[in-house]
């Protein structure tokens, strides 16, 4: 197996692919055993493996933006206690915006991992639970302050030694206001860290520590080597590209400005986001973990996009970010919806690196979660409810493809949108319409994937609140594909009362009101006057094209075809 300090390549490849798989069973274990559709349905989590020294050793499909941030956390935990204090059986929670840099609905748990007495490493789950004692049920598009946004907690032990710290759960069970299914999904969040921790200990147990940790050395070098192979090839100099939200939901008239430099040079890069705007009144803010975490996609989806997060990545790439910004927020600012400027900033770094990268590059996607928040009393069962879903959107073009229609943003990976049945089988909503949104997509030689429209009917009185993004700048093209359609929100539309809307906090909605929600397409890839006509006709047919905007768009005539 070993030869000196060397690891045979087939056990490399056999403890990479276990350390992934644990990762894999902890993302199943959560996802089975979770008490909420946030969780158990749309996927809003995201599991890993450490070592003992905190790097990433395997982590699971989930959210890319929680991309090497679930370290952070126990690493802070570290930094404020000292090694000493992680001890056999126990657990810790946090969710505190300044360190994990998220919002405070985005929970980690995490324990160590002892084999015998030795700690060799950790487990870590993040999760969205859906209601953490906001001023508003499920959270607030209007905060001004963390202090409104609900139980904010530092590194906490849930569990010493095995045995549940009953004044720390109570604390959280008496501080939501859906206690039963939020200690579900805290106990789920348990079940899923200790099944990580007993692979862990089969695989030290099957191979031994030294094996592990040479396994580990190998698979980090192979990454590091990897990635400043394909950095070396980007032309050095300096890539800069802008890009502005529409507000940060309180001074609805104001944007806010995203700033990105990119310095490469030789097998190296730098991110550099000190020009961005400073941190706002509204909840539009993050920490600097997750602004560095929102960087490391952009980085990912360029430099090793096939490669699995580890240790070894991100070890060529360094990032510039200024204290007291809108990406490195501090208390007490508001961070409920910390993500639109994350996506924004995953998009502007291919754009900013479009020139050196063409074949590499797309447009824009649609770029933001487009929240839909509803809550009231559900007459069918007399109990309250909170309901929180992302919208699908359209993705960016790029040469050789059009964009896809229809998927979640780049933000959030694997998250998926509530199913019909689901939501109306749980929530007394109907869908009355679900279905792709047409001339969306940015035209271009390659199309921009469209959007979508969903339109909800309140079979009761409730509250909604709405948080869709990027109207004042949609998905841009690229090398001449042009710029997609933003999102649009109306409530009872083509009635005397219609209203639009993109963000809002907890508005009124009356028994048989309606809501229909437009999410925006990707950005074309290509001058649209060199797509084949072959190819919009085939869109007309799909629907994804109308007839009139192949001719305008394009100069098709499909009449024939339509």
């Amino acid at each position: 197996m070993t030869t000196g300090t060397a690891l045979d390549p087939v056990t490399v490849e056999i403890i990479r692919n276990a350390l992934n798989s644990a990762a894999d069973d902890m993302n199943a274990t959560l996802i089975r055993s979770a008490y909420t559709p946030i969780i158990y349905e749309c996927g809003d989590c995201v599991v890993a493996l450490l070592d003992a020294d905190h790097q990433v050793l395997g982590q699971s499909a989930g959210l890319p933006i929680f991309l090497g941030n679930l370290e952070t956390c126990t690493r802070a935990t570290e930094e404020r206690f000292g090694r000493e204090v992680w001890q056999p059986g126990d657990v810790w929670i946090l969710n505190d915006s300044y360190l994990g840099g998220t919002h405070l609905n985005d929970v980690t748990i995490f324990g160590p991992v002892f084999v015998d007495t030795e700690l060799v490493g950790f487990t870590a789950s993040r999760a969205h639970w859906i209601d953490v004692g906001s001023k508003d049920p499920g959270g607030s598009m209007d905060s001004v302050s963390i202090f409104q946004e609900g139980l904010r907690m530092g590194p906490q032990k849930l569990l010493s030694g095995g045995r549940p710290e009953r004044s720390m759960m109570d604390i959280i069970a008496t501080n939501v206001r859906f206690p039963y299914p939020t200690t579900g999904d805290m106990h789920a969040m348990i079940a899923c860290i200790t099944m990580g921790e007993k692979r862990l200990q089969e695989i030290v147990q099957r191979f031994g520590l030294p094996a592990l940790e040479l396994a580990r050395d190998e698979i980090f070098r192979q990454t590091e080597v990897l990635e400043r192979a394909v950095i070396t090839a980007i032309p050095d100099g300096v890539y800069a590209a802008e890009g502005v939200l529409d507000n940060d939901g309180v001074d609805l008239d104001t944007p806010v400005p995203i700033r990105l430099k990119i310095t490469v040079a030789g097998d190296t890069i730098d991110f550099d986001v000190t020009e961005s705007a400073d941190q706002t009144v509204g909840p539009v803010n993050c920490g600097v973990a997750q602004a560095v975490s929102a960087l490391r996609v952009g980085y990912k989806l360029l430099v090793s996009p096939d490669l699995p997060g580890n240790g070894g990545s991100f070890r060529s790439m360094t990032t510039q970010v200024r204290q007291g910004s809108v990406l490195g927020a501090t208390a007490p600012a508001a961070c409920q919806w910390y993500f639109s400027h994350l996506g924004l900033l995953i998009d502007m770094v291919a754009r900013a690196l479009a020139p050196a990268l063409p074949d590499q590059v797309a447009g824009a996607s649609h770029g933001d979660s487009m929240i839909v928040l509803t809550s009231g009393t559900d007459p069918r069962y007399n109990r309250e409810w909170v309901s929180l879903e992302a919208t699908v959107g359209g993705w960016g073009a790029w040469n050789g493809s059009d964009g896809e229609s229809a998927l979640i943003n780049n933000v959030n990976g694997s998250l998926k949108d509530i199913p019909i049945e689901v939501l109306e089988t749980r929530y007394p909503w109907r869908i009355n319409e679900y279905r792709i949104r047409p001339d969306s997509g940015g035209a271009g030689r390659w199309r921009g994937g469209n959007g979508v429209v969903r339109e909800y009917l309140a079979l009761t009185d409730c509250t909604v609140s709405l948080w869709f993004e990027r109207s004042r700048q949609p998905a841009w093209g690229v090398f001449g594909g042009e710029d997609a359609v933003g999102p649009e929100v109306v409530i009872n539309p083509g009635r005397p009362d219609e209203r639009r809307l993109l963000k809002v906090n907890g508005t009124a909605i009356r028994e048989g009101d309606v809501i229909r929600c437009a999410t925006g397409g990707g950005g074309g890839f290509g001058d649209p006057t060199e797509r084949a006509a072959e190819d919009v006709r085939a869109d007309v047919l799909d629907r994804h094209l109308t007839p009139e905007t192949a001719v305008s768009r394009y100069g098709i005539d499909t009449s024939a075809v339509a």
